[in-house]
């Protein structure tokens, strides 16, 4: 498996986007990331729902899955990048996915919930809009004041 042919896996899950994560390569959803390539360029990290996941992963496919001292007692796991098959990446892709995902897009990729558009995000206020929102406070402060 190469670090390409898991983003294009991951980018099959609802709004996922390739990103930085600890200087490293990533993939988040909504601006919160799940899995990521570590320095080396050959293992990576996937989180995992808790740390007795990661225990049976590791007991079950050492071959696949291992941790270091930094992640004990953490809920993610390492994956060889070499011995990681196709379904397997998916399955985990999709169950570190599930850690970060908001719940409507969670009940979204599961039928329970109508579609949810991606959020759009407020623009900043710019000094016009600041100053016309000040205005239009002064007005209805200033409105109030003569009827009262």
């Amino acid at each position: 498996m190469k670090w390409a042919k898991l983003c294009e896996l991951g980018r099959e899950l609802p709004e996922v986007v390739e990103d930085v994560w600890f200087r490293t390569p990533a993939l988040k959803v909504r601006g919160k990331a799940f899995c990521r390539l570590r320095e080396e360029g050959d293992t990576v990290v996937f989180l995992t729902e808790n740390v007795e996941e990661q225990e049976v992963l590791i007991q079950t496919q050492p071959d696949v899955y291992y941790i270091t001292d930094h992640y004990r007692g953490w809920p993610a796991v390492l994956a060889r990048l070499a011995t990681l098959t196709v379904p397997e990446c998916r399955l985990r892709l999709e169950r570190a996915w599930r850690v970060k995902a908001p719940k409507a897009l969670l009940a979204q990729r599961d039928g329970r919930a109508p579609a949810v558009k991606p959020r759009a995000k407020k623009p900043a206020p710019t000094p016009a809009s600041k100053l016309k929102e000040k205005v239009t406070a002064k007005k209805k402060a200033a409105s109030k004041t003569r009827r009262g």
